[in-house]
This record gives C-alpha cells, sequence and structure tokens, in this order.
C-alpha cells in the first residue's frame, strides 16, 4: 500500500473517532449542567430597566459564571421591556417542570408598592413544591411577600427592610406573615431560604446598599452545598 494512501486511511477513521468523543463531551457537559429556574415577577415596575439590569442581569451573570444554566419563567411568558433593557421569558410558569432544576431564585423587581400585583397560583404552587422538595430559594425585598402567600415563611426567619417607609415588618402588620420571624434588613438564610431587604430600586430610593450581589452568592453556595 502506498504510504500516502495509509495515512489516509488511518488519518480519516481516528478524526471521526476524536470527533464523536468531542461530539460525547459536549452532550454529556450541556446536559449535566445544572439548571436554575428565575421566576420575575410581572406587573407594573417602578423602576424596570434598573431591575432589569441590576437585579435579574446581576443575577444571572453571577449564576452562569458559577456554571448553572438560568431560565426564566413567568406566569405569561410575554416579553418585559424596558426603555434600555429587556428579558423575554423561556417559557410560562404553567410549562415549568420543578424536578429539571436544582433551585428557584425571585428577582422582586420592584412591582409597585409593597406587596405588589396578585400573586398567581401556579407561582405560589412552584414555590411551596421547590421548598418542601429542599430546593434552594432565594428573594429580594418584595419577594418576601411571595413566600408569605406561599405559606413557606411560618417558623422562619426573613429579611425585610426597615426604614421611614416601612418601619414596621410585615409581620407585624400582614396575616399572610404570621408564625414568621422578622430577622433584619440585611442578608437572612434559614434553612433553605435566603432573602434580603435590599434591592437596586430601594438603594435607588434611599441609598441603603443594594444585596442583590450577596443574595446572589448564598443562593449559588446553598445550590453546592445540595450538590
Amino acid at each position: 500500500m502506498p504510504i500516502r494512501r495509509f495515512q489516509e486511511s488511518f488519518v480519516f477513521p481516528m478524526v471521526g473517532v476524536l470527533l464523536s468523543f468531542v461530539m460525547i463531551s459536549t452532550i454529556a457537559e450541556a446536559q449535566s449542567t445544572s439548571k436554575v429556574l428565575m421566576i420575575p415577577r410581572e406587573g407594573k415596575s417602578a423602576n424596570l430597566d434598573l431591575m432589569l439590569s441590576k437585579q435579574v442581569g446581576v443575577m444571572t451573570e453571577l449564576l452562569q459564571k458559577a456554571g448553572f444554566k438560568v431560565v426564566v419563567a413567568s406566569v405569561s411568558g410575554e416579553h418585559l421591556q424596558g426603555v434600555a433593557y429587556d428579558l423575554k421569558p423561556d417559557l410560562k410558569l404553567t410549562e415549568v417542570k420543578l424536578d429539571d432544576y436544582v433551585g428557584v431564585i425571585i428577582p422582586c423587581m420592584a412591582t409597585g408598592l409593597f406587596p405588589g400585583p396578585p400573586i398567581s397560583p401556579v407561582f405560589l404552587s412552584i414555590v411551596k413544591q421547590a421548598v418542601a422538595k429542599g430546593k434552594p430559594v432565594a428573594t429580594g425585598l418584595g419577594g418576601a411577600y411571595i413566600l408569605a402567600e406561599a405559606g413557606v415563611l411560618k417558623g422562619k426567619r426573613y429579611a425585610f427592610v426597615e426604614d421611614a417607609l416601612n418601619p414596621v415588618p410585615p409581620h407585624q402588620k400582614d396575616p399572610r406573615f404570621k408564625g414568621a420571624i422578622y430577622g433584619g434588613s440585611d442578608l437572612v438564610q434559614d434553612g433553605n431560604i435566603i432573602t434580603s431587604g435590599r434591592c437596586p430600586n430601594l438603594e435607588a430610593m434611599t441609598g441603603l446598599p443594594d444585596n442583590t450581589p450577596a443574595l446572589t452568592q448564598a443562593f449559588i453556595a446553598e445550590l453546592r452545598r445540595k450538590k
């Protein structure tokens, strides 16, 4: 056999084998990437661009850098359009299969004044299931109302801003917080529930430092601990 023909007959199959290994490795890596469910609350936001960039954007970037895939789901599945920033959900909440995700993170989105618009029963059901299954659940500021309405804060410590605008913690005036324990306005973790009393919108209004990065890092640490 001529040398050139021998080389071709040897090299081409080897290239095919190597490509197969690369494809298998890529598929395996994609399948092993843990997914996090992000649920932005819909409704009129006090500052949608700020929340999309400084909250949703920061959460997504930190989670992706940590090796997690962020999947966004909302009640309507409709585009959230700001002036400079926008967010297109990947699916509707009714399409979510919770077992596909290792945790749930909820940007508060500064939707209206506390407690914000009505909360979807599907949203509440997902939160209840996630906590019951031991999946980490994290939320900033107004998201505490979602956890309270879902009934997962009873006997749990939670964070909420305490300032001139909101001098009384929600558990002292809102029946949904009955049995919940106020833990201050900073970052609070109680088991698999992580809350923060400060968000980008609050920082813009009062100057109190935003806790979004710290909240997300605590969420990531809990996700890794659960592995």
